[in-house]
């Protein structure tokens, strides 16, 4: 075998791997998570303008942390991460719009190292690829994704301070479809989420 064949054999068996474990995690979040999930809505319904973004959804994962860091940091440094298997993702995204018509978006060559101050809270405006959505400064900030055909979705942190320094930040990602297709693609990039988003916040609470 050549070792161009040899290469893209050993990417695609990392790749498989990584799907796999990403797979492991989704079930395990699944099964712990169902449990806790109305007691984690109750805090943040409570504040009625998000029941827009985060009430009767076509898909919920609602995730909680907890660290000595403001909300604006938290959200900086959770955007800024940017490992070698994101790219990856955006690779296989890009197969599936042509499969699937997907709205074509451009891959970014690198995300910015964003600073707490570049965060905005100004509805419509954009950080990275977010569009803000509804944001109240030290309480919550909710984005939505780059619009597509085939699905809405909606990315959002909200705060609640517990307590010596410490706040409780609740990870919300919410999915409306709004094509036939949108299920397909939601479900074939799902194991990848939950891997995506806790790496995300775990970085968001060290850096």
């Amino acid at each position: 075998m050549h070792q161009p064949d040899c290469l893209a054999l050993a990417r695609f068996l990392e790749f498989l791997l990584l799907f796999m474990l990403c797979a492991f995690f989704e079930t395990l979040c699944g099964s712990f998570g169902s449990r806790l999930y109305a007691h984690k809505m109750e805090y943040i319904l409570k504040f009625s303008e998000l029941e827009k973004y985060f009430g009767k959804t076509n898909f919920t994962d609602l995730k909680v942390f907890e660290g000595e860091t403001t909300l604006r940091k938290f959200i900086a440094s959770m955007l800024s991460y940017y490992p070698w298997w994101i790219v990856q993702l955006y690779r296989i995204r890009k197969l599936l719009v042509g499969i699937l018509g997907l709205v074509r978006h451009e891959e970014p060559e690198e995300l910015p190292n964003l600073k707490p101050e570049d965060v905005s809270f100004a509805a419509g405006e954009s950080v990275t690829f977010f569009i803000v959505r509804c944001a109240k400064e030290d309480l919550f900030w909710v984005s939505e994704t780059p619009d597509d055909k085939h699905l809405k979705a909606y990315f959002g942190v909200i705060k609640e301070p517990i307590g010596n320094s410490v706040n409780r930040f609740y990870v919300i990602t919410t999915v409306f479809y709004k094509h036939w297709t949108g299920p397909i693609y939601f479900n074939l990039i799902r194991p990848f989420h939950h891997l995506v988003v806790a790496r995300m916040a775990k970085y968001g609470l060290t850096h």
